[in-house]
């Protein structure tokens, strides 16, 4: 009987010792989780204000003419599309997307070497007119964007 009891304690304590380390390991496991939580919600928002810069960068870019309208539209769209933005924004700065969608079909990069000259001016043209047409709205875009945050 001494010995049923004594067999009993140690699994007791077996027992007890093992609930404690399942705990710690638990507690442990919050704290990690916590932490990749915090860095990546860090990692969010510093890549969420580098996105918003861009935006910036590249609309102020539009009224010093240096680059298209063309690819201001596509890398402007590109970013907000990036930070999922609301329905709302993509319409009010719709200039952006709708000149996008006007060049699209224009080839770009590797594509676009390969292109002979006459199909280059083709496209060249062809984007020209696109951005003449929507030169005002996308203007008028690039000025109301800047200041904002996304």
């Amino acid at each position: 009987m001494v010995v049923g009891i004594l067999i009993i304690l140690v699994l007791a304590a077996v027992a007890g010792r093992l609930v404690y380390k399942v705990y710690l390991q638990k507690k442990d496991r919050a704290v990690k989780l916590q932490t990749l939580e915090a860095a990546n919600q860090k990692s969010q928002i510093e890549r969420r204000e580098w996105v918003n810069k861009s935006i910036q960068i590249l609309a102020q870019a539009v009224h010093k003419d240096e680059l298209t309208l063309t690819e201001a539209s596509i890398r402007i769209s590109g970013l907000l599309d990036s930070l999922d933005v609301h329905p709302d924004i993509k319409t009010e700065f719709s200039a952006f997307y709708q000149l996008r969608e006007k060049t699209s079909h224009i080839p770009y990069l590797e594509a676009w070497q390969n292109l002979s000259n006459a199909e280059q001016k083709k496209f060249d043209l062809d984007r020209l007119r696109h951005e003449a047409t929507f030169n005002d709205f996308v203007m008028d875009a690039a000025k109301r964007i800047q200041g904002r945050e996304f």
